[in-house]
């Protein structure tokens, strides 16, 4: 696999991870409102050791993919995927968050679709899924816009803090981002 070290876009770039980026991870993964629709891997707080140990795995793992998203210069979020294994060799779950200070720019959606052909060439994919808590109706819009469908609402099926939430399903295949072309 041969991934680009740099996805250019209107605004903000996709790049690999960077030591350097420790103080701009915790500046923006260190919000509860962001961490509330992570899984339980992203810390909150989100402190100096966290954002160490996160770019040494982004920087070390050779399965999963996962780019800074840089806005002004700085990291200020996070997308990739992590393939699937076996017969799921050819899907890949899809991830991403942005700091806080960015909502509602338009970045993610961005950057999914940037991120979106590589994922098909690279892991020669056949479809990129994501899961999304139901009170983050910001995530489903994203995916919603770059060609994802709603598959399945699995009820109760995460607890988040005090919160037990619906999983909502979304995936997009090979096909339908051929005929969105």
């Amino acid at each position: 696999m041969t991934w680009p070290e740099r996805i250019d876009a209107a605004g903000f770039c996709l790049r690999d991870w960077r030591a350097d980026d420790v103080h701009a991870l915790v500046v923006h993964a260190n919000n509860a409102q962001v961490a509330r629709c992570l899984g339980d891997r992203f810390p909150h707080p989100y402190t100096a050791d966290d954002a160490h140990a996160f770019i040494a795995h982004a920087l070390h793992v050779a399965v999963e993919k996962s780019y800074a998203i840089e806005v002004n210069g700085e990291a200020a979020g996070s997308i990739g995927l992590i393939p699937g294994e076996g017969v799921e060799r050819h899907s890949a779950e899809l991830g991403f968050w942005l700091g806080r200070a960015y909502w509602g720019e338009g970045i993610v959606t961005a950057a999914v679709r940037a991120l979106l052909p590589h994922a098909w060439r690279e892991l020669r994919l056949y479809r990129v899924q994501a899961r999304v808590f139901a009170d983050n109706p910001a995530s489903m819009r994203v995916l919603e816009r770059c060609g994802f469908a709603r598959e399945a609402v699995l009820r109760r099926q995460v607890v988040k803090g005090e919160r037990l939430l619906d999983l909502h399903v979304f995936a997009i295949t090979r096909e339908v981002l051929d005929g969105q072309a």
